[in-house]
């Protein structure tokens, strides 16, 4: 493969897996924690505050890694520090698992997009990037 080839398949990989955080985000932004699993309504006033904000990040994660796309290749340092802020959202995520039990199909999901997903794009990115540069 090319690295231009390759290139636009990590462009459009990376606009795939951007629709998760933008939709997550938004949808948290606009709904709040009221369609959570065994979240009673009314939501308590620092929930509802906490898990917007939260979605906020996420939404603008999804923002950030989508304006990385048109210039990938030189998009290193922003697309590697939002993969870190993702693995550590992982990390997290991994820990309620593990204290709390199995989570929700969507938290599932959401924990292979942030432990396998973004750190494979992340070296995929930097492999790319590294074609270019040669």
């Amino acid at each position: 493969m090319t690295a231009d080839a390759e290139r636009r398949a990590l462009q459009i990989c990376v606009a795939l897996a951007c629709f998760v955080p933008l939709a997550a985000g938004s949808g948290g932004v606009f709904e709040s924690a009221a369609g959570l699993r065994g979240v009673d309504a009314p939501v308590p006033v620092d929930l509802d505050s906490h898990f917007r904000y939260l979605s906020g990040l996420l939404l603008g994660i999804g923002i950030g890694f989508s304006l990385c796309i048109p210039r990938i290749e030189k998009s290193g340092v922003v697309f590697r520090m939002l993969g870190l802020v993702v693995l550590i959202g992982g990390l997290s995520r991994l820990l309620s698992l593990v204290e709390m039990g199995v989570p929700g199909r969507g938290h599932q999901f959401g924990l292979v997009m942030e432990l396998i997903v973004v750190p494979l794009l992340v070296l995929w990115q930097a492999r790319v990037a590294r074609r270019f540069i040669s």
